[in-house]
């Protein structure tokens, strides 16, 4: 028994001590649903501020999709199969809904809170560490996207643009989506010195938007470009959801999950490690 024990005692410690090397100490105190909560209150009295930019996509459906979809007969498919012009462009519009509600909230908001209202400095006063203050920021980003998307889910069916029943599946991947945009986001968000940094959010999500199939087929673009397109996370997301809305799906749609699963990942324990680096020092 006493043997036993002793051997449990080693164990413990090196257990431990692994996992602190992910997340050391003073950095969880578990309390990250209090940052959500928050958000919820704040956000209370301000609703049409935090839905409107669920508009911008619907705007660009009925502009483009239908306006100029007239002009336009069919576009290849994920499949290489025409389909509508509206229904090509509706689900790049909603992984890029997804990608807007997310990084936004989770740049612009939290520096302002961070940098002019010093609310992180008072949240570590209380059992929160930074690591919580990094979930609770990324999950109230990440519950902003899932907004955008749900509402966009909604208009695109009820102008018959779901093809099939997979698309039960495109509201999950949005909220991953949205995840992984928004752990960037924020820890793309320590590094900003000034206000004038946020030009730099722009000019990536900006090109992003524009270029990453989100209006066009991907053979539009020379081989180079098409290299480079393919690398970026807007054009994973609006492969995934074209997939599951066209009814288009395979095991390659594995890949783009594992993506934003590891671009979350990443993303978040950068957050985390760069705000208890610069709050604790």
């Amino acid at each position: 028994m006493t043997q036993t024990l002793e051997n449990a005692n080693n164990a413990a410690p090196a257990s431990v001590g692994l996992l602190w090397r992910v997340i050391p100490p003073g950095l969880y105190g578990g309390k990250a649903s209090m940052l959500v909560e928050r958000g919820a209150l704040v956000n209370r009295r301000a609703w049409f501020v935090l839905i409107g930019g669920a508009f911008e996509p619907i705007l660009f459906l009925w502009s483009l999709g239908l306006g100029f979809g007239q002009f336009v007969t069919a576009v290849a498919g994920p499949d290489g199969q025409p389909v509508s012009y509206a229904a090509f462009v509706a689900p790049a519009l909603l992984a890029a809904s997804a990608m807007n509600g997310a990084v936004y909230d989770a740049t612009f908001n939290v520096f302002f809170k961070f940098k002019y209202a010093k609310l992180y400095d008072a949240m570590l006063a209380t059992p929160m560490g930074p690591l919580d203050i990094a979930m609770g920021e990324i999950a109230w980003a990440l519950l902003r996207g899932g907004l955008y998307s749900a509402g966009f889910l909604g208009v695109m069916l009820g102008m018959g643009l779901i093809f099939s029943p997979w698309a039960l599946l495109a509201l999950p991947a949005a909220l991953l989506v949205a995840f992984a945009f928004a752990a960037v986001g924020m820890a793309a968000t320590t590094f900003m010195r000034s206000w004038q940094d946020f030009d730099l959010v722009q000019l990536a999500v900006l090109p992003m938007f524009l270029f990453s199939t989100t209006f066009f087929p991907l053979s539009v673009y020379p081989g180079w470009l098409q290299t480079v397109v393919t690398w970026t996370p807007l054009y994973h997301a609006i492969e995934l959801m074209r997939g599951l809305t066209l009814g288009v799906v395979g095991w390659g749609m594995l890949g783009h999950v594992a993506y934003f699963a590891v671009l979350a990942a990443v993303g978040t324990v950068v957050a985390a490690r760069r705000l208890g680096k610069l709050l604790l020092n």
